[in-house]
């Protein structure tokens, strides 16, 4: 019994399939569309050359045009922050009184220990403090 050659194809396709769920590189999804591209071409009647080429210049194709959306899309906000840094300057809600020591806030939807940058200030429950900085899971505040 002879496996025909778009078979093999899909199990190449299948193959570098795998990689790529398993390392998370989207190279190996470029890889496995090139081996379905090849798959089709096999299927049609298309000799062992056509079939190779038709990978090759599928495969390269398609990383060239991800990887020109993606670093597009990187490109595009880099300065963002994210995590901790996005609280930085952000305004909270003070819950429970809040000075050198210690205190509550809600700041961004969730509950936060914080303390007063300057030891000497003290802000009552409802008033509104900017947010300095974290520190650890403490943000310093004014």
């Amino acid at each position: 019994m002879e496996i025909e050659a778009w078979v093999w194809w899909l199990i190449g396709a299948v193959g570098l399939g795998i990689p790529l769920v398993l390392t998370a590189m989207p190279e190996f999804g470029m890889f496995s569309a090139g081996s379905v591209a090849a798959a089709v071409t096999a299927a049609l009647g298309g000799t062992v050359v056509a079939q190779v080429l038709v990978f090759a210049v599928v495969s390269v194709a398609l990383i060239a045009v991800v990887r020109r959306v993606a670093s597009r899309q990187r490109g595009s906000n880099p300065g963002a922050a994210t995590g901790i840094d996005a609280l930085r300057g952000r305004q909270a809600t003070v819950l429970e009184r809040v000075d050198g020591r210690g205190g509550r806030i809600k700041l961004a939807g969730e509950v936060w220990s914080a303390r007063t940058l300057d030891a000497d200030m003290s802000f009552e429950p409802g008033q509104q403090v900017d947010v300095v900085e974290i520190d650890g899971a403490t943000a310093v505040v004014m």
